[in-house]
């Protein structure tokens, strides 16, 4: 579903990634992980075709990119460091705002179908600005998936939850793996992110240094050859 090889990408002289090579099957939950400045997010840039490569190979659905971006951006679904939504707008109006940008049939339905997915329905008529963080995620969530994409790509989606609200996301997150979703997600909470994921990748001077999976060491190991790739 999701292919990169050898891919780079520069800013001037500054190489970020330095030849990546990462395959995320259909229906796969894979969590990327690495030190500050590994360039996880560049590569998620790359991926949500945000960014263009220096060079290499990327597809997506089987799609290449850039050349197909946009018949990709149709079957992906972001949650960035931006929730991209309205704060004067009611939780049900921004959803059918989305829904009428992606063309979807009933807009305004399909949101209240997003806001009952995500526990959210009872505040459907609330303003967005009057939210808690757990609820804007949990809101962003349903508007990533509005249109219902094959691939869900997160940015630290945890970031600022509390242990209540991270429960939720968990919950969401699960369900949108059990529906066949592909996932990719970055996250810096290594024990955590494996135990979600089917497989983890360690993302390390701007490549792949190690890919393992949960059956392969548990979630409490990973610390461990956490260490081992950071210390290579």
């Amino acid at each position: 579903m999701i292919r990169l090889e050898a891919v780079v990408k520069q800013y001037g002289l500054n190489p970020v990634l330095r030849g990546v090579d990462l395959h995320v099957r259909p229906g796969e939950f894979v969590t990327l992980v690495g030190p500050n400045g590994a360039g996880k997010s560049t590569l998620l840039g790359i991926v949500a075709t945000l960014l263009r490569p220096t060079s290499g190979t990327v597809r997506v659905g089987g799609w290449p990119l850039p050349e197909q971006a946009d018949r990709v951006r149709r079957h992906i679904g972001l949650v960035s460091h931006h929730a991209l939504l309205y704060r004067d707008l009611t939780a049900a109006e921004n959803l059918a705002f989305y829904g009428k940008l992606y063309r979807l049939d009933d807009p305004e339905a399909r949101a209240l179908e997003a806001l009952r997915a995500v526990g959210l329905f009872a505040r459907q008529r609330d303003p967005v600005g009057t939210f808690s963080r757990g609820m804007l995620q949990r809101l962003t969530i349903a508007r990533a998936t509005l249109h219902e994409p094959d691939v869900l790509l997160l940015d630290e989606p945890y970031t600022g939850l509390d242990q209540e609200a991270s429960r939720l996301l968990d919950e969401l997150l699960r369900a949108e793996a059990a529906r066949g979703r592909t996932i990719l997600m970055i996250t810096h909470d290594l024990e955590h992110g494996l135990g979600l994921a089917d497989r983890l990748a360690i993302l390390h001077r701007g490549r792949i240094a190690r890919e393992v999976t949960r059956a392969e060491i548990g979630p409490a190991g990973v610390y461990e050859v956490y260490a081992e790739v950071m210390a290579a």
